[in-house]
């Protein structure tokens, strides 16, 4: 049964991992994350509702849970510059990808901004569906969108 939601929801869904993510790495755990999520509360699920808002909602919260999660992480503190070396080392190096520079702006939006114009621009949700799935009113919506779509100008007009 899943694996029919996989078929149908699967490349929308990394879509949405890898412009919530600043880099493949944490999108492909976000995926898998959201899919681990999507099993266990499969049962909860209402049927008579479409199931990828249910999917988005769950990879958004994920998302927003892992973020949380990684701030409260202490700083790494290493005992010699040899421990430091090997950390480092085994970190993998992040993909190089060619990002237009309307991507890198929208990656450097703050968070409540970057989620919102993600959901409206590139998950294609009307402004009632990004209210519903993150849970805020739809005028808080409109206004970070709209203070998104200030923002992005000054940085494309300026950046120019």
């Amino acid at each position: 049964m899943i694996d029919q939601y996989i078929n149908l929801y699967g490349k929308r869904l990394f879509g949405l991992c890898m412009y919530l993510c600043k880099n493949p790495h944490d999108a492909e755990d976000l995926y898998q994350d959201t899919w681990t999520k999507v099993l266990q509360y499969i049962s909860s699920y209402d049927p008579a509702k479409d199931f990828e808002p249910w999917l988005t909602q769950i990879c958004v919260n994920t998302y927003r849970h892992d973020l949380k999660k990684r701030i409260r992480i202490p700083f790494l503190d290493f005992s010699s510059n040899m421990d430091k070396d090997r950390f480092l080392n085994s970190v993998p190096a992040p993909a190089k990808e060619e990002y237009s520079s309307l991507h890198q702006a929208i990656h450097k939006l703050p968070e409540k901004l970057r989620v919102v114009v993600i959901l409206f621009y590139f998950q294609g949700r009307d402004i009632n569906s990004v209210a519903d799935l993150l849970n805020i009113p739809v005028g808080t919506v409109k206004s970070r969108l709209n203070k998104a779509r200030s923002l992005l100008k000054e940085v494309l007009v300026d950046g120019a």
